[in-house]
């Protein structure tokens, strides 16, 4: 894939504002998406809040990454529509950052991780003009921002899997986007790396961004997100994590398909429901 996105130019939304008057970050109607005659998605229809921290959930193959991909346009719907902030799509990408799953970039792609930041500032910049001093240091302020600063003129093939994933998120900071997507951004990373972009998403969100993530761990998903979807192949149930994180709405998501249900929702149980926020919640 292309390393290249466009540079949001709206700034965020006021973390001020009411939440019950704040428009969806991201509203679906009846979404169904195929790949040949495979459909993925199933008549999808939610509505993510603003300011939130969101995972998607779901077994494989259940269509979360297809989700990402709809919400940024990429893929064309067999039916249905999205709206971004109100808007299309098409008129809101700008304001979108885009994290996407480490397995789908060519990491042999011979260039920095300063440059591969630098080309999240290429939208706001126009094509061509080339990024100046400015804009190179607002891309190692967003390294630095995600603690790989001195890794900056490091070929990002020589870079560990975690430093990888720093480096995308570096870039899509320096997009200053309103709403960020992020396909599995914890997945392969070392414990450090985890802890690092936890850190960062909660300083995202007190910024008043939205985070929809697709996230697999399912120990972590009350520790790190407030709001939760779960899906496969259609919508089994979305909402705050303490009220639809529930035992019996995971049974219903992955039926007896994880061993690990059963530990998960004992841990629920324990807990009475009730997630642990991030460091808000911590004592």
């Amino acid at each position: 894939m292309s390393l290249a996105l466009e540079a949001p130019l709206a700034p965020a939304a006021s973390s001020t504002a009411a939440p019950a008057l704040l428009e969806p970050a991201i509203e679906i109607h009846d979404l169904t998406v195929a790949y040949g005659t495979q459909p993925v998605l199933w008549d999808v229809d939610v509505a993510l809040p603003e300011g939130r921290l969101i995972a998607i959930v779901g077994p494989n193959g259940a269509g979360k990454s297809t989700l990402l991909k709809a919400s940024l346009g990429l893929v064309t719907p067999l039916t249905g529509w999205v709206k971004v902030f109100g808007g299309p799509v098409a008129e809101r990408r700008s304001w979108i950052g885009y994290v996407p799953q480490r397995e789908s970039v060519d990491w042999d792609f011979p260039t920095s991780a300063l440059d591969v930041v630098t080309m999240g500032l290429y939208g706001g910049l126009g094509w061509f003009r080339r990024p100046g001093k400015a804009q190179r240091e607002r891309a190692l302020a967003c390294l630095e921002q995600v603690g790989i600063e001195d890794l900056a003129h490091r070929q990002i093939s020589q870079l560990s899997g975690g430093q990888q994933q720093r480096v995308f998120l570096a870039r899509a900071l320096a997009q200053d986007a309103r709403l960020y997507l992020m396909d599995e951004p914890f997945a392969g990373v070392d414990a450090t790396t985890e802890r690092a972009i936890l850190g960062l998403l909660q300083q995202l969100r007190r910024d008043g961004r939205t985070v929809v993530a697709v996230h697999h761990d399912l120990q972590t998903v009350s520790e790190y997100f407030d709001h939760v979807v779960l899906l496969n192949l259609r919508l089994v149930a979305a909402g705050p994590v303490e009220t639809t994180f529930t035992p019996e709405n995971l049974q219903r998501t992955y039926g007896g398909r994880l061993t690990v249900l059963s530990q998960t929702a004992e841990s629920l149980l324990r807990s009475g429901g009730r997630p642990r926020l991030g460091d808000e919640e911590r004592p």
